[in-house]
């Protein structure tokens, strides 16, 4: 139906006051594509109270890397509560336009494959030693908890220098609060006055101050780190462009946009491949023979198709970034869906990962779908793990290595089991989608 040339955009049906926040959190990929098949690319949505306009589908994937998109969009509003609660001018993910573009050349080289590529030996020894702590034989191992502590682990390592073990519960914690209360704004700002996270947040101000303190004070034998190096020139360089005030929260920036992400995509690519004989046995292959080799390369890592394609299939059915959220900075019309400015927005953009025009039976776990001739995700829109248009995960190149490495040396050195054949995977929507803190899997023995 049309309202003076304009499309009268669908309201999604829901409950009285809560609207739609249920169905959201109890499963928001499936939420949003349920809609996407029903109302098409554009429809509203409410939650707790507030109306949302959400654009949806290969649709808004393609239109976000457009000129119109970019300007039509912004993140502001979504960031500014971290930053003020930091006491930070701006943030990587909170800006947009050409302040966008300057703090993310500042970051490029640190969050780029290259900090990571002639490193790779670094990232097995660091696996290697959080399995030997919390991975024995006979145990039943919390999979996030503990992809979390080793993930930290080789973020310290990579980008600041330095390992730092004793902080991971603050910076677990830190992020949990980050995440809930000042991005999603799905808990009340009230809980940043709980004692836990003043605490947490006081020791990750710690962190961040021995980080940049250690690094200005290594010498020329120091190890690199390639994010914190570039930042700590700018900040002598170019003051204005990253000043005092905003070295903390760019400092412990991969923490936050790391911890979570990279720990539940690795999460989630262990219980598949477990739940799946065929592919672990593929998995297993691999990994056995690029452990065969002396030393590690990056040019290893085009060898290993099973693994990867594991990889880039848990990121289409586990994605982390379900909704990218924005504020629109001027009316324009979607669609033929007006859109006014100063609304607040979801984006869908990974609705396209289980639609079977990109993906037949896109639910079954499907690791060929990758490889030419098939190449479904070369699709224009279908394949968004990262996000899309100006803020597409910056860290991207770097946690695609990180995280290929990771798992290949854990299904290499490690027998591991479901606690059942039949289990099926608990998970969590908040802060970001995976699995639950509940999920474990059985360490049966070494293989290696």
């Amino acid at each position: 139906m049309t309202v003076d040339g304009e499309v009268r955009t669908p309201m999604v049906r829901g409950l009285p006051l809560v609207g739609n926040a249920l169905r959201m959190s109890r499963d928001p990929a499936r939420f949003f594509v349920d809609c996407y098949r029903e109302h098409g690319p554009v429809f509203r949505v409410r939650v707790l109270g507030r109306e949302h306009a959400v654009i949806a589908g290969p649709e808004a994937a393609e239109w976000m890397g457009t000129k119109e998109g970019r300007e039509s969009l912004r993140s502001r509003e979504f960031w500014r509560g971290l930053v003020d609660e930091y006491g930070a001018t701006r943030t990587l993910s909170g800006e947009d336009g050409p302040s966008h573009k300057e703090l993310r050349d500042i970051m490029r080289r640190g969050y780029s494959r290259e900090a990571i590529a002639d490193r790779l030996d670094e990232v097995v020894a660091i696996t290697d030693r959080n399995l030997d702590r919390a991975w024995r034989p006979g145990s039943a191992v919390p999979v996030l908890r503990s992809m979390q502590a080793l993930v930290t682990d080789q973020l310290g390592e990579l980008m600041s220098g330095a390992s730092r073990p004793e902080y991971v519960p603050d910076i677990r914690l830190v992020t949990m609060y980050i995440l809930n209360v000042l991005v999603t704004r799905q808990h009340p700002r009230l809980l940043l006055h709980d004692p836990r996270y003043r605490r947490a947040k006081r020791r990750v101000a710690e962190l961040s101050r021995a980080m940049i303190d250690d690094r200005a004070r290594a010498g020329a034998d120091a190890r690199p780190a390639l994010l914190i190096d570039d930042l700590l020139r700018a900040n002598r360089d170019n003051p204005r462009a990253m000043p005092d005030s905003d070295l903390m929260i760019s400092v412990t920036g991969p923490y936050v946009a790391g911890l979570d992400t990279v720990a539940n995509t690795i999460s989630a690519f262990l219980y598949a491949v477990l739940k799946h004989p065929d592919v672990l046995a593929r998995v297993r292959a691999e990994a056995d023979e690029l452990f065969a080799r002396p030393t590690l390369t990056e040019r290893d890592l085009r060898g290993i198709p099973a693994i990867r394609g594991a990889l880039m299939e848990t990121l289409r059915l586990y994605p982390i970034a379900v909704v990218q959220m924005r504020t629109a900075t001027r009316d324009f019309t979607f669609h033929g869906h007006r859109i006014a400015e100063g609304e607040t927005l979801y984006i869908g953009t990974t609705v396209p990962h289980f639609l079977e025009e990109f993906y037949p039976d896109p639910y079954r776990f499907d690791i060929d779908r990758y490889e030419k001739p098939r190449a479904e995700h070369l699709a224009p829109g279908a394949f968004s793990p990262y996000g899309r248009g100006q803020h597409v995960c910056l860290g991207k190149t770097l946690a695609e290595v990180q995280m290929l490495v990771t798992m290949a040396r854990i299904f290499h050195r490690l027998d591991l089991s479901l606690e059942s054949p039949g289990y099926e995977l608990a998970r969590k929507a908040t802060p970001t989608p995976g699995p639950a803190l509940s999920f474990r899997v059985r360490v049966d023995g070494h293989r290696a």
